[in-house]
């Protein structure tokens, strides 16, 4: 386990809070990310949600959702290398 992601409480979605309650709920009971990522892409509600851009490219993960893995920080060609090769929320 690494570092958690601040932008994202962990979770690895940014708006989690405009998921309908129903499936937020068995999201976080389960931790199953691809029930909050089946809802993105069959809804027709206007919201804000998204895989988190700290610790994803905003379509998929880096690693653990939600998580930084500090093996990644300064890795020359690692994820964060667009950001002084340290995750955003650091």
């Amino acid at each position: 386990m690494g570092d958690r992601c601040g932008p994202c409480e962990g979770t690895g979605f940014v708006n989690l809070d405009q998921v309908p309650e129903s499936i937020r709920a068995e999201f976080e009971s389960s931790n199953d990310h691809s029930v909050v990522v089946h809802w993105m892409a069959v809804t027709n509600e206007p919201h804000d949600v998204k895989i988190c851009d700290c610790c994803g490219d905003g379509e998929e993960w880096y690693g653990v959702p939600g998580d930084h893995d500090p093996h990644d920080y300064g890795r020359p060609g690692g994820p964060y290398e667009y950001n002084g090769s340290v995750p955003e929320c650091h």
